[in-house]
């Protein structure tokens, strides 16, 4: 199977951070890119990545490439956000497009499962959304929130290497359980 992951926005790209700065969302979505990657190889999956490691990739620019490849997934993670402040929204959430395939729902849903349970953190539960990366994609794509920038609890959680290997680690175990 081919897989497009995408480590959601870019490293320059503006206000993609806690309030405090102390985490950049492409520090996380990066990261875990990185180490889903390494799990799916293992797996015996070919990986591609939509991201640059030093620039920011244009939404349309992602899509094409993973039209172009002919990917048979497109995964795009990120970190969330609500609002500009720290508050107490939190929680894992996974976006499909507005009209999903079958096979989507279904990606959707496994990751879902699977990040709540490693993670223990609130299930948002699986929705619709008419983001650039589901809606032009041509394969089943979802988009991934592993969790709030914008609360306290859940920023320190995004900075560790455990929580982040934890978030890798079930992406890759949702794909798998999708597939079988």
């Amino acid at each position: 199977m081919k897989i497009m992951i995408d480590a959601g926005h870019g490293p320059h790209t503006p206000g993609k951070r806690s309030p405090d700065g102390r985490i950049r969302e492409f520090h996380f979505n990066s990261a875990v890119a990185d180490e889903v990657k390494k799990r799916l190889v293992l797996d015996g999956h070919t990986v591609f990545f939509s991201h640059q490691p030093d620039q920011d990739v244009p939404l349309h620019e992602r899509t094409v490439l993973a039209n172009r490849l002919k990917a048979d997934l497109f995964v795009s993670i990120h970190a969330n956000a609500f609002g500009s402040f720290f508050n107490e929204t939190s929680g894992i959430e996974t976006f499909t497009f507005t009209k999903p395939s079958t096979s989507a729902v279904n990606f959707a849903s496994c990751i879902q499962r699977a990040l709540v349970m490693s993670t223990h953190r609130k299930n948002r539960g699986v929705k619709r959304a008419d983001y650039a990366v589901l809606r032009d994609t041509m394969m089943p794509a979802v988009l991934i929130e592993c969790g709030f920038m914008t609360n306290r609890e859940e920023a320190e959680l995004l900075k560790l290497d455990d929580y982040r290997k934890r978030c890798a680690g079930a992406i890759a175990f949702g794909i798998s359980c999708a597939l079988s």
